[in-house]
């Protein structure tokens, strides 16, 4: 049976004009790789509602999870509830109990709970609220949409609060053979290897170190003696 399949969808400006570099996708599918839950499309949208609500759609309807990251803060190009909320066709409001967790956390910290920071608990109907441990600012879930904030720390504490609540299937493990040819001698063979494990996947990396061609060829898969048996094919093929 095949894993659980998953998209995350990364929204910002900042991220597409490089002046923020995004590092919550290679968490992410590191996080669900060990769970898994197979990562399969990663897309990145401007701060644009439209592009925002299209993107969430797509992905929702074509993944069993959808993660996303950013764009739920107190400002106003902060429109990432808004658009989920939109996308599902769903109201969206000031929830009491997303209010009482902020509440909570800025009386404790002297700090006015204002009209700004209060945008923060502004929740689509039916959606379940996503602990922040970090912030205090709760990320939300409607249906199979996984809402969460952008800066790393708080993403990270939120994947940590989802990720047990999903189902997962069997880890990816991979293997590496190192090659000291270049790709071009050993496409013909790898292409065979390819064919015969086609239920595993390949990849072959190329390098150049000290004027040395090479490449990492990696080999994914769930079963570790389908792994270990097709390595040892592998190197037969390859150094033959």
């Amino acid at each position: 049976m095949p894993n659980p399949t998953a998209a995350m969808l990364v929204i910002g400006d900042e991220i597409l004009s490089g002046r923020t570099r995004d590092a919550n996708m290679h968490y992410l599918a590191g996080q669900l790789t060990e769970a898994g839950i197979d990562l399969k499309e990663v897309r990145v949208v401007s701060d644009d509602a439209p592009a925002i609500i299209a993107a969430v759609r797509a992905l929702a309807e074509t993944h069993d999870t959808v993660f996303t990251s950013g764009g739920i803060g107190p400002t106003h190009d902060d429109i990432t509830a808004d658009c989920i909320a939109a996308a599902f066709d769903t109201p969206i409001d000031v929830r009491d109990d997303a209010r009482a967790i902020l509440q909570a956390h800025y009386d404790r910290a002297g700090t006015e709970l204002n009209a700004a920071r209060l945008r923060m608990a502004r929740i689509p109907d039916g959606a379940a609220l996503i602990e922040n441990p970090v912030s205090a600012a709760p990320g939300f879930t409607i249906r199979n949409v996984h809402v969460m904030a952008g800066v790393p720390a708080v993403f990270q504490a939120m994947v940590a609060s989802i990720l047990p609540t999903l189902t997962g299937g069997a880890p990816l493990i991979s293997r590496t053979l190192r090659v000291l040819r270049g790709e071009g001698d050993i496409a013909g063979p790898l292409g065979d290897f390819a064919q015969q494990f086609s239920d595993l996947s390949v990849g072959s990396y190329p390098f150049q170190k000290d004027g040395i061609y090479g490449s990492n060829i990696v080999v994914r898969g769930t079963d570790a003696a389908q792994l270990d048996t097709a390595m040892t094919t592998l190197e037969s093929i390859i150094n033959a």
